[in-house]
């Protein structure tokens, strides 16, 4: 797989209800490494059915409980974070991590909104539905040492079981999380999860990468057979 690739964008035919389609000719993709990682996970969980209390898919809550594991395993040192948090009334938008772990997630994003959303005249009161708090699916971080703050993020991906696609809403707000990074959205098929083998990489992959995904690989397999992990408390939608 080649990484970061870019490309102009075509314009499609009219759309039925008479607007023009916009379709982009290359899309941005992940480095190979890490769409190995990120498919074995979802290929593990595409199957999993029904939905959770929160009314989210449990292939979604598989995924994220698969990839928080892996995390928690590495000392939360993991390149691959689920489902962080992000302050989007800051410029640009903040993630909200723990107060004593830097590089993990705040568990409880209710009680840290108590404890720490501001209350000045120079900040908005929160509001929830008003979309001050964002969740991307995976942020992927260039230094796993760091905070997923925006200089530190090398992607942000939006994973997606059919039939969910990525609203505009969505895409412009991980867009803005994003800021000079890629949102790359990643769904079943893209991972060939299908195919009994996956596909051998197009690009050179160095041997010291081989070695850390393998290790990373290894780590996600032993969480997988493990016995399913639970629907999370449900937390409102903001």
């Amino acid at each position: 797989m080649s990484g970061d690739n870019q490309g102009p964008l075509a314009t499609g035919g009219m759309s039925k209800k008479g607007t023009t389609t916009v379709v982009k000719v290359n899309e941005p993709e992940l480095d190979y490494l890490d769409k190995k990682v990120l498919c074995t996970a979802i290929c593990k969980c595409k199957n999993t059915p029904g939905v959770g209390k929160d009314g989210r898919s449990l292939k979604q809550v598989c995924v994220s409980a698969q990839l928080r594991a892996l995390d928690a395993s590495l000392q939360h040192r993991s390149p691959y974070k689920p489902e962080i948090n992000y302050d989007m009334t800051k410029s640009p938008p903040e993630p909200i991590m723990d107060s004593t772990i830097e590089t993990k997630g705040h568990d409880w994003l209710p009680g840290w909104l108590k404890k720490w959303w501001p209350e000045d005249p120079e900040h908005p009161p929160f509001e929830p539905g008003r979309g001050m708090v964002k969740r991307p699916d995976v942020i992927i971080v260039k230094d796993p040492t760091k905070p997923p703050t925006q200089d530190n993020i090398k992607k942000v991906v939006e994973i997606k079981f059919p039939p969910d696609t990525v609203s505009r809403e969505q895409d412009a707000d991980y867009r803005r999380i994003a800021g000079d990074a890629d949102m790359v959205e990643l769904t079943p098929d893209k991972c060939d999860c299908d195919k009994m083998e996956p596909d051998k990489p197009k690009v050179p992959v160095d041997v010291e990468d081989i070695g850390t995904i393998g290790t990373i690989l290894g780590m996600l397999l032993t969480i997988f057979g493990r016995r399913p992990p639970r629907a999370p408390t449900p937390v409102p939608a903001y």
